[in-house]
């Protein structure tokens, strides 16, 4: 899960998600998007991987990005119920009164 949130802890690594939310693209059309470089983008695209939020697919001399929704979602769950959403919230102790 660590993974996921470092992943998601960089705005462009957030927008190449939403980009994807629309369908596979390229990594030259998600290149295009951002005023970066292209090893820049290929180290986003690489995080992006190692958290499993993306599956990339060669497709001649092209890379295809796709979007791993489900990996995100499980993350996000998990995260959500590690707070005990869901779950009777424990009660409070009451401090004693002076």
């Amino acid at each position: 899960m660590s993974q996921v949130f470092k992943a998601l802890s960089d705005p462009t690594r957030r927008r190449v998600l939403q980009l994807l939310r629309e369908g596979p693209l390229s990594a030259g059309e998600l290149s295009d998007q951002f005023n970066v470089s292209k090893p820049t983008m290929s180290a986003h695209f690489a995080v992006l991987k190692d958290a499993d939020l993306v599956h990339a697919e060669k497709a001649g001399k092209s890379v295809i990005y796709h979007l791993k929704l489900s990996v995100l979602e499980e993350a996000l769950l998990g995260f959500v119920q590690s707070f005990g959403v869901g779950a009777q919230a424990p009660k409070l102790k009451k401090e004693a009164v002076r």
